[in-house]
């Protein structure tokens, strides 16, 4: 693996001890000659070295420190930075960032030694048929919801060209394996493997029950137009960046060409992640010699 010589750290100022943290990360990171740069407003602050003063592509490694949400916001404002991302778990529930504060330490010294994974992620690419509209991407999901109106929506669906369904419902979630244990679990739809390549579609309160999550492969080019003849419907990217779609637009939702890099550390292995952060009452059983 490439060695790491630079890192950008990101501590979270509505976390409380964040910044604390941020110092004693910084001092362990320069004591292994390890140069730790950070966001010009908060370098001073922890004693790094403000981010403009290196090359992106001289940024080995990008830390948050948070939770999800402090690293999908890591992900979005810093894209031009192509590099993996660690979280560190400063919130509750975290899947991405799912080193917790008790074990940052013997976490990083892993760090150092090579005990870890850098695993690339799907994002998703959003277009929409209005030249008005941005153009968005979505590490976790794509939200359609029906926004101010009162009543459910229509939303007409086709994948590669062919029609698949015209939900009524309160709005529709296309998520990433990365984003299944977000919005889209809340909404009933399927935890899918971080690894798995595929996308999950997923109808919020459909007026019929039989709507059911659908699991695409991501190849699959996903287009949607709102019917109704409401008020505008918004359509966010991770709970971030958003605009409204007006009766009649559609959008388009695919994979982009470029994901994200997310580091795994061998000691935290996804599944114990996932029974912990879910409380899963199940307990290991040991099969009988029988």
């Amino acid at each position: 693996m490439k060695p790491i010589k630079t890192i950008a750290l990101f501590p979270n100022e509505k976390k409380q001890h964040s910044f604390e943290l941020a110092i004693e990360i910084r001092k362990f990171f320069e004591k292994h000659g390890i140069v730790v740069v950070a966001e010009e407003e908060k370098a001073a602050e922890i004693g790094a070295k403000p981010l403009s003063s290196v090359k992106p592509h001289g940024i080995d490694l990008l830390i948050s420190m948070g939770g999800d949400g402090t690293l999908l916001r890591i992900t979005h404002h810093f894209a031009w930075i192509d590099a993996p991302i660690l979280g560190i778990n400063l919130g509750h529930l975290g899947f991405m960032a799912d080193i917790p504060a008790s074990d940052i330490f013997p976490s990083l010294h892993d760090l150092l030694n090579g005990a870890y994974s850098i695993h690339e992620r799907i994002v998703l690419k959003t277009t929409s048929s209005s030249s008005r509209h941005p153009t968005l991407h979505a590490v976790n999901d794509i939200v359609l919801h029906r926004a101010k109106n009162y009543s459910l929506v229509e939303l007409l669906v086709h994948v590669d060209g062919v029609y698949v369904n015209t939900f009524l419902a309160d709005g529709l979630i296309i998520a990433t394996p990365t984003g299944s244990t977000a919005y889209s679990l809340a909404a009933g739809g399927p935890i899918l493997s971080p690894t798995l390549d595929a996308l999950v579609m997923t109808p919020i309160c459909p007026h019929t029950i039989s709507n059911r999550p659908i699991v695409l492969h991501p190849d699959r080019k996903i287009s949607i137009e709102y019917l109704s003849p409401y008020d505008e419907i918004d359509v966010r990217s991770d709970g971030l960046n958003a605009f409204s779609l007006k009766p009649k637009e559609s959008i388009t939702i695919e994979k982009a060409l470029r994901g994200f890099k997310l580091v795994s550390l061998h000691r935290h292995e996804y599944f114990s992640t996932l029974r912990t952060k879910l409380g899963w009452a199940g307990k290991l059983t040991e099969a009988s010699d029988s």
